[in-house]
């Protein structure tokens, strides 16, 4: 039943908020996220395995595919939609489903959450594969559309992950690698957009930054397949390409205009002192490592 949950049972520490001041109501809602790390570190070692199964699909061609309803299938989105301008990588690369479409990102859709159907037709519409890795999200664990999702993904071969913020969740018995960070019950009861979701956005956080790392996003800690899309990104890839070669900012800008804007090419260019044609080789040998290119 729902309220055998421990996200929606009452927070004893905020019985009173409503008769408390704006000083006090901020302080304990800092005090009750400072346990959200916390809940997360436990969780490290599945986390380490979700992760690694998001480097193997990448390795194989296959795409991350985040699948949620509510909060959680926004913060899918939300993590997907940024992994293209900082790592760049295609926008199919890693996708997000939530449960009613695009029109639930902002509107709630009306029982869309409860269609275990609905999931693995999401996970039809994007032709998933065996080479995929699938994460469901659901703060209750329980959610009919992520289950359907997951069940689907597994029939099809797919990598499962499921992210509950609830011990002995029902879509971590559908998954392979069960991710459950216990957060513990809300300053507003159920309010599962708070503790709950912070620590699903903290788990997102971890796994497409350190899959980004292991297929060589990353040099030293630099993004340098940041995409220069606009003014501010244009100006951090100089400091990138000046951090990771000492080089001065008009060089940095020059060689980026060489290597057609391409962070990562530059940089090979600096310090193994070759041409745009010659990096983009290097790089292709080394799978993209900045650190092996020779």
């Amino acid at each position: 039943m729902l309220n055998q949950l421990t996200t929606e049972t009452r927070n004893a520490q905020t019985i009173d908020i409503d008769t408390k001041s704006i000083k006090e109501i901020l302080q304990t809602m800092n005090q009750e996220d400072q346990k959200v790390p916390l809940a997360i570190a436990s969780e490290i070692p599945q986390i380490e395995k979700a992760v690694n199964s998001v480097i193997n699909s990448f390795h194989q061609g296959g795409r991350l595919i985040y699948l949620g309803a509510g909060t959680s299938g926004r913060l899918g989105i939300l993590d997907a939609s940024e992994c293209p301008p900082t790592f760049g990588v295609s926008k199919e690369k890693v996708q997000g489903l939530i449960a009613g479409g695009l029109k639930a990102i902002t509107d709630a859709v009306e029982g869309a959450e409860d269609s275990e159907v609905l999931g693995g037709d999401d996970l039809k519409s994007i032709s998933l594969t065996k080479n995929d890795t699938v994460v469901g999200i659901a703060a209750s664990g329980r959610t009919p559309y992520v289950m359907g999702g997951l069940k689907y993904a597994n029939r099809i071969g797919a990598s499962t992950v499921s992210i509950s913020n609830n011990k002995d969740s029902k879509i971590g018995e559908v998954a392979s690698v069960a991710i459950e960070a216990v957060t513990g019950p809300e300053v507003l009861t159920g309010s599962t957009r708070l503790k709950a979701g912070t620590a699903q956005k903290l788990v997102l956080n971890m796994i497409t930054t350190t899959a980004m790392i292991g297929i060589g996003k990353v040099y030293q800690n630099l993004m340098v397949d940041v995409q220069a899309t606009n003014q501010k990104l244009t100006e951090r890839s100089k400091q990138i390409i000046m951090e990771a070669t000492n080089a001065d900012y008009e060089t940095a800008a020059d060689y980026l205009e060489k290597a057609n804007h391409e962070v990562k090419a530059a940089i090979v260019m600096i310090l193994l002192d070759c041409n745009f044609e010659q990096a983009t080789e290097k790089l292709k040998e080394s799978k993209g490592r900045i650190r092996n290119t020779k």
